[in-house]
């Protein structure tokens, strides 16, 4: 399946929802993800510290697996809302860069869709996200991220989960119907692909909240408090 009616759609979500597509780049310097999560990541993760002013290490390492995590949810799941099928986003597929200013830019020769789930299966969609989200891209830099910077695995698990419910809330304002939410509740169910992440409430017609049980460290940026979701919250 061709996504690019998908990916046209999105863009009236938002600039984080938004991806280019086609044969041809948007412009210079993009590269492959598996570039990101292998011999560029040192040099992305250090970018990250010096627009935070934390400096390189576990703060700006767990801010660029959030930042990223946050974009591939957001096209995965947005797609998925918009037409019950989950992009492929495996990383050899999506080329990035991260411009002078600004977020993480991502592009798609090639987009296409992953096999259909069973119609009105949210379970089987879930897992088809989980796949492409989880599985192709955050489980490889991941291991990076615990190997060359030391940041624990339930960090980067709740990063995961709050830029998935992060998604679903843009989602909720803009895009009709509660796909995005229900997807994200199987999910972040026990025994789904980032249960024990925290506690997802799901009201339909009033919206979500979210409080995880990790924290992400970005209130240890000069300036940069807590998040909305954080487990300091609630101590």
């Amino acid at each position: 399946m061709d996504f690019t009616p998908v990916l046209r759609q999105l863009r009236s979500v938002g600039p984080f929802f938004t991806v280019a597509y086609g044969k041809e780049p948007p412009g210079p310097g993009f590269r492959p993800l598996t570039e990101l999560y292998g011999q560029q990541l040192g040099a992305y993760v250090d970018e990250i510290g010096r627009r935070l002013g934390s400096g390189p290490g576990r703060v700006a390492a767990s801010t660029a697996q959030f930042g990223i995590a946050s974009r591939l949810w957001s096209i995965a799941l947005g797609g998925a809302a918009l037409s019950g099928r989950a992009p492929d986003l495996g990383p050899d597929r999506v080329w990035w860069r991260l411009p002078g200013a600004g977020s993480l830019e991502l592009w798609l020769p090639e987009p296409t869709a992953l096999p259909a789930a069973l119609p009105g299966e949210a379970p089987a969609l879930a897992r088809s996200l989980a796949d492409t989200v989880l599985t192709d891209n955050l489980a490889l830099l991941d291991a990076q991220l615990r190997t060359r910077f030391g940041v624990s695995p339930q960090v980067l698990r709740g990063n995961a989960a709050s830029g998935l419910v992060g998604a679903v809330r843009v989602l909720g304002d803009r895009v009709p119907g509660e796909a995005a939410a229900v997807l994200a509740a199987e999910l972040l169910a026990d025994g789904g692909p980032l249960g024990a992440c925290g506690t997802f409430v799901h009201e339909p017609g009033l919206g979500v909240a979210f409080v995880r049980r990790s924290c992400c460290l970005y209130y240890r940026v000069p300036g940069g408090g807590l998040c909305g979701d954080c487990v300091l919250r609630t101590r």
